[in-house]
């Protein structure tokens, strides 16, 4: 009787191509969260949506910009684009361009977010250069 096995290499390199796959993978609702805590200090403020709904391919976040305006921003492997000027509120005929970086597109819609990230650059230089570094 003829068995046909694997090899246990051959089987631990398929597991191995499988995770990488599925590592490669992005939880769009993870970046979310990333995305807000890499910029809520240059906000007045921004949470993830907890009324829309976000799953593995898209996520939208809420952001109020220091001048007030508010956006509903989405988020997916293409970036992020505004899809609505409210909060929670996603306008299906808005056609806005996407943005590689959540930097990017702050960079667009609010001068005090470039005031304040570029006042947070140099308090980092300063520091740096008090701390001999």
């Amino acid at each position: 009787m003829e068995v046909d096995c694997q090899s246990e290499e051959s089987m631990v390199s398929a597991f191995e191509d499988d995770c990488v796959l599925l590592c490669d993978v992005k939880d769009m609702r993870l970046e979310a969260e990333a995305v807000v805590n890499d910029v809520l200090f240059a906000v007045i403020q921004m949470q993830v949506s907890k009324h829309l709904s976000s799953t593995s391919e898209v996520a939208y976040i809420n952001v109020e910009t220091r001048e007030g305006n508010r956006f509903c921003l989405e988020l997916t492997e293409a970036g992020l684009r505004v899809v609505g000027y409210a909060f929670n509120h996603v306008d299906e005929d808005l056609n806005t361009q996407y943005h590689e970086t959540v930097y990017s597109l702050l960079d667009t819609l609010s001068p005090g977010y470039r005031e304040a990230f570029g006042n947070a650059l140099l308090q980092r230089l300063e520091n740096l250069k008090q701390n001999g570094q």
